[in-house]
């Protein structure tokens, strides 16, 4: 641990030292003295901190409970009960691998706040970690089946190709530009840089400045995805273990083994964003207990099963996955009616006509405003707000499939998830006033995993019900009346 530490805080010594060596000059030898020596008697006491916390910090694992006792002043005892440990994560960024170290997290699954659900060792040595993954995940399979364990999926360098199709190119594209201006206003040489940009765009409009800036940017957030994919994914394997344990592998520089039983898997989820559906893409993520969505914690990244791959290949481990014959989401779903492609035509139109209407009112009480940027924008915007309420029509979908209920939507971002009907708790039928005149109406399947609540928009008000009925025989049965 205190070699830990110091690996740390050298590099932070090291910038003090070169940062007021400049800033001070070869005159201001007493303040460099002051500094480093404040310098140092701070990193030599956080790394005498760092120590005696890892002295005092005690775990055990017995027969009934996980306990964890650590602290200086304040002292913390927590434990865990082992039947409710449904998770042991392991983690090593560059620094823990020189040293063969990982951080071991232990999870029981549950969603609660202040970290009450989990325990975490952070460092212990790798054989140590990997020890308590397999004595606290290894349970024996209570009965065989055809699915045995061993490897399920392992890295295809030619996925990497998606990588720059995401939403985080662009946004890796704004973050540099960003970074730029941040940096270049630290060293007082903002107005410098965007002079020096303006001058290569002197003889161009705007517009064209703007677009090729855009472009700019955009590559390099190609870029950065392509490097970031490379962090994330290298080395990439989802194995089924002893026990019923989904366990994913991955990351070049910071190592991550990721676990999961699959007593708390509830479904998949297809997703496919717009980007790399267009070239036939998906990604897989799990719809488990004690994963939610947009989860900051660390958990949630256990919910990626695989990253961006054809969507045939994505299909195919989602069967695997569930250990169906049959892949649920590849199931023919049943089409849902007009009534639905009109609300969402008459939707994306209006909010394609009222930006519309306001540029058409600059323009009529102001003559200098230029009138091609509202023919530009009418010929764009509705158009695209057409294909778009089209595209969203035709990705609407449900069905029952074995145990599964199959619902799919989306335009930006298209998702269909397979969902565990015995994993069903209840159902949330809403129907506005315009749906009531149109005849539908939109069901919602809740449950205790992933984002809690799974939706089918604007299905036909009769088969829709009848859907939900025999999703779950018995749930909605009590509410429904009888059609004489």
């Amino acid at each position: 641990m205190a070699s830990l530490a110091a690996g740390i805080c050298l590099p932070v010594l090291l910038g003090l030292s070169s940062g007021a060596w400049f800033g001070l000059g070869p005159g201001g030898d007493l303040g460099l003295g002051l500094l480093l020596g404040g310098a140092a008697l701070l990193i030599v006491g956080g790394v005498a901190a760092e120590y005696l916390n890892w002295r005092r910090t005690r775990y055990r694992v017995g027969a009934e409970r996980v306990e964890l006792h650590t602290g200086i002043l304040l002292v913390k005892r927590r434990s865990l009960a082992r039947e409710r440990v449904r998770s042991v994560d392991l983690t090593a960024n560059p620094l823990l691998r020189i040293l063969d170290l990982v951080k071991v997290r232990i999870g029981t699954g549950e969603q609660s706040g202040g970290g009450e659900s989990t325990l975490e060792l952070d460092p212990v040595t790798k054989a140590e970690g990997e020890r308590l993954r397999r004595e606290l995940l290894g349970r024996a399979a209570a009965t065989p089946d055809t699915h045995p364990e061993g490897p399920l999926a392992a890295v295809d360098l030619s996925w990497i190709r998606y990588a720059p199709l995401t939403f985080v190119a662009p946004a890796l594209g704004g973050a540099a530009a960003g970074a730029v201006l941040q940096v270049s206003e630290w060293f007082g040489a903002q107005g410098e840089v965007i002079g020096w940009v303006g001058d290569r765009f002197q003889d161009t409009t705007v517009v064209v400045m703007v677009v090729v800036l855009a472009l700019v940017a955009l590559a390099a957030g190609m870029v950065g995805s392509l490097g970031l994919w490379v962090e994330m994914w290298w080395n990439y394997r989802l194995e089924r273990e002893a026990g019923g344990t989904l366990r994913v592998r991955r990351g070049l520089f910071t190592a991550r083994s990721l676990s999961m039983e699959e007593r708390r898997l509830r479904g998949v989820e297809l997703v496919e964003p717009l980007g790399i559906r267009l070239f036939g893409a998906a990604r897989l993520d799990a719809v488990a207990t004690g994963i939610a969505h947009g989860d900051g914690d660390q958990q949630a990244e256990l919910k990626v099963l695989l990253p961006p791959v054809p969507r045939a290949v994505a299909g195919e481990l989602a069967g695997r996955v569930l250990r169906e014959a049959r892949t649920p989401t590849e199931t023919p779903l049943i089409p849902h009616p007009g009534a639905a492609r009109a609300r969402r035509l008459r939707a994306a139109l209006a909010a394609a006509v009222v930006p519309l209407a306001l540029l058409g009112a600059v323009a009529w009480w102001a003559p200098s405003f230029p009138r091609y940027l509202v023919a530009g924008y009418a010929l764009v915007a509705l158009p695209l707000a057409v294909f778009l309420a089209l595209d969203a029509y035709r990705n609407l979908g449900h069905a029952l499939s074995g145990g599964y209920l199959v619902a799919r939507s989306g335009v930006g971002r298209r998702t269909t998830v397979a969902l565990q009907r015995a994993g069903v708790i209840g159902w949330v039928v809403r129907q506005s006033v315009f749906q009531r005149r149109a005849g539908v109406l939109t069901l919602t399947a809740t449950t205790a995993a992933g984002a809690g609540a799974y939706s089918v928009y604007d299905a036909e008000e009769g088969e829709g019900l009848h859907f939900a009925a025999a999703a779950v025989p018995g749930l909605l049965t009590p509410f429904l009346e009888p059609v004489p």
